[in-house]
């Protein structure tokens, strides 16, 4: 049985789902109390501050990638394979806050854009820890950010076949073992 999510989880939850529905703006401290069904003194002993969720939220944003490194690093059919079928949105907790991150790396939030960079320099080193050729590695994480990217157009309407997925995980990792 799993726990109820703590107040702070639960704000931060809220945070995000008002940026990816509603964007930066409308993320004032009395939306996210709301939200998170919190009163804003609530919210603000765990934030103190709007910039406060944000730093909560690049927090939770590296410890998620933490978890799909390691994930990615334990994947049973190699870390090409996961990372491309993972590339593809699921709404998960992951891809909410990414998505939420996007929409504050449009603002003026450089340090939402640097957590972002350390998310694909993380995935680039996971890559290449088992794809010899540089060049080849930053192509795989290219097309794992253009297999997010699509499905994120495409908001759950037809994405790439499982086949087509198929064979580009086979072709790159074909790729990779002539190369390595």
């Amino acid at each position: 049985m799993s726990r109820p999510p703590t107040s702070r989880e639960r704000i931060l939850d809220a945070f995000e789902g008002i940026l990816i529905d509603d964007g930066e703006r409308a993320a004032t401290l009395e939306a996210v109390a709301s939200r998170a069904e919190v009163s804003k003194g609530g919210l603000l002993y765990h934030f103190g501050s709007k910039d406060a969720m944000i730093d909560g939220l690049i927090d939770r944003l590296s410890a998620r990638v933490n978890e799909d490194v390691a994930q990615i690093r334990a994947a049973e059919e190699g870390p090409i394979a996961y990372l491309l079928r993972t590339s593809v949105t699921s709404q998960s907790p992951f891809d909410r806050t990414i998505m939420a991150c996007l929409s504050l790396a449009h603002s003026a939030h450089d340090e939402v854009r640097s957590a972002l960079r350390g998310m694909q320099d993380a995935w680039f080193a996971v890559v290449r820890e088992n794809v010899d050729d540089p060049v080849l590695a930053r192509v795989i994480t290219l097309v794992s950010d253009g297999l997010y990217f699509n499905s994120v157009l495409r908001d759950g309407g037809q994405q790439i076949s499982a086949d087509e997925l198929d064979r580009l995980v086979g072709y790159l990792r074909a790729s990779a073992a002539a190369r390595g």
